[in-house]
């Protein structure tokens, strides 16, 4: 290989990584099997987004291609794990809500989502490392509603779960005596909570399915080495399907990046997670990506 087939190596891998897999979203499906699963839920559809860091530039494009790609899909349920902003890496209170400030145009294009039983949010440690209750107005003005430490019962066909959001685990007030109170022992618990390590606190209590983001699955995926790096309370279960106890846990890898605008081996993530009755499966053994554009 001559000097200058070599010298565009690193130059193709860099190109890939700033222009090409950061804006190119793909579908994960996975079906997910649940002991506690009313009938009536069986074949349930939700799509999971998270992890958005908005900004005019970059993760605005994955988040385009992400809901036309979701409202071709038709959803029963979207749920929005998180990290709507970035917050600054340094800086004082008036700098946490000049970056709060990027949540209307955000929650503007997350209220274009469309299914069947509207959109769910929970805050991530950006949002409540700028201003929680600034991003959570702007969600909640646009239609998307917002959980902090409290749960929700939907119904259908007779049939009832609950979806129960925590508030960030980092940087907001968490409570989950408070989210799962008034829920019965013997029903259906989906929960949202943006850092997926806090599966192993959820897992001693009536949870059935965790879905969280935050680790961006590390946004590097080096051969042979893995994510050079990921965030507290995001390093044991980073990407994907796990099983805790009697509880599942999904790791979305998010859409947007943070700090610097590279994917590499880490594309942005749509995920469509189909809901079954029967025994918890081994952790990715429905796993199933498509690629889209």
């Amino acid at each position: 290989m001559g000097g200058a087939a070599i010298a565009a190596v690193p130059l193709a891998i860099s190109a890939d990584g700033f222009l090409w897999e950061p804006n190119r979203p793909r579908v994960v499906k996975v079906e997910i099997p649940l002991t506690r699963l009313p009938e009536a839920w069986e074949g349930f559809r939700i799509v999971q987004l998270s992890d958005f860091h908005y900004d005019p530039y970059c993760s605005v494009i994955p988040i385009r291609h992400s809901i036309r790609i979701v409202n071709e899909l038709s959803p029963d349920l979207i749920v929005l794990t998180g990290d709507f902003v970035t917050a600054p890496t340094f800086g004082d209170q008036g700098r946490g809500e000049k970056a709060a400030l990027d949540a209307e145009p955000c929650a503007a294009l997350l209220a274009q989502l469309r299914s069947r039983l509207g959109s769910y949010a929970v805050m991530g440690n950006h949002d409540g490392g700028s201003d929680s209750d600034m991003v959570s107005e702007s969600l909640h003005s646009r239609g998307i509603n917002v959980l902090r430490n409290r749960a929700v019962p939907l119904t259908q066909n007779g049939g009832r779960l609950w979806l129960a959001g925590i508030d960030d685990i980092l940087e907001g007030d968490p409570d989950l005596d408070l989210t799962l109170q008034g829920i019965p022992q013997d029903e259906t618990v989906v929960f949202l909570a943006h850092e997926p390590d806090f599966a192993l606190e959820a897992a001693r209590r009536n949870v059935d399915l965790q879905l969280s983001g935050h680790s961006h699955g590390g946004q590097i995926l080096l051969p042979f080495v893995g994510a050079p790096w990921l965030p507290p309370l995001g390093r044991r279960f980073p990407r994907g399907m796990y099983n805790i106890r009697n509880l599942t846990l999904y790791t979305n890898v998010g859409l947007g990046t943070v700090r610097i605008p590279v994917r590499w081996n880490c594309p942005p993530e749509i995920t469509v997670i189909t809901l079954r009755k029967g025994t918890a499966a081994r952790a990715g053994s429905f796993l199933k990506a498509l690629d889209s554009s």
